[in-house]
């Protein structure tokens, strides 16, 4: 899936047209940095909690796999999570005191395999597309037009700014 020898690339990737090309060679990187940051960490530090109010690492990975999820719901296949997909997500989607109840326990490589599995299935929806569906226009937050490239934009820009809080977290970790 990610080239490793393209990392640093933003290029066609093969059966992929040339703007989702770019769009995942972006995600692609920010993935890349995102493993990069939680790398050898243990099931203590990815549970971490800095406060009673914040986020763990490990639900910030799975809140990662679940935003994309959700935008491939939404945008291919033009609906709502179900009930039992909610069952699956929902505490990821909305972290909180759900997150932190119910994502707790697990191994990196659990995470890092919900991250490959959701991302495996972006590669093969975005393959049934071309670059003029990123320009499909739906009504988004606020009541505002966007189009479904923004709405890929922020699945990873998302990613880029929990990052953020994953490296805060794992400079403050007391485990």
């Amino acid at each position: 899936m990610i080239d490793m020898n393209q990392i640093f690339l933003i290029t066609d990737i093969p059966g992929h047209s040339p703007q989702i090309s770019r769009l995942l060679s972006m995600m692609n990187y920010a993935r890349f940095t995102t493993l990069e940051s939680v790398k050898d960490l243990s099931v203590e530090q990815l549970d971490y909690l800095l406060d009673q109010d914040s986020n763990s690492i490990g639900a910030l990975l799975l809140h990662f796999a679940a935003v994309e999820y959700a935008y491939q719901v939404g945008t291919f296949e033009k609906r709502e999570l179900n009930e039992e997909e909610m069952s699956v997500w929902g505490a990821a989607l909305s972290l909180g005191q759900e997150g932190r109840e119910k994502i707790k326990g697990n191994e990196l490589d659990y995470y890092i395999e919900q991250l490959n599995a959701v991302r495996n299935r972006t590669y093969e929806l975005f393959k049934t597309v071309n670059d003029d569906w990123l320009y499909t226009e739906e009504e988004f937050w606020a009541h505002k037009q966007a189009n479904y490239y923004f709405m890929w934009f922020h699945v990873f820009e998302d990613e880029i700014n929990h990052r953020g809080q994953i490296r805060m977290i794992r400079k403050r970790l007391k485990v």
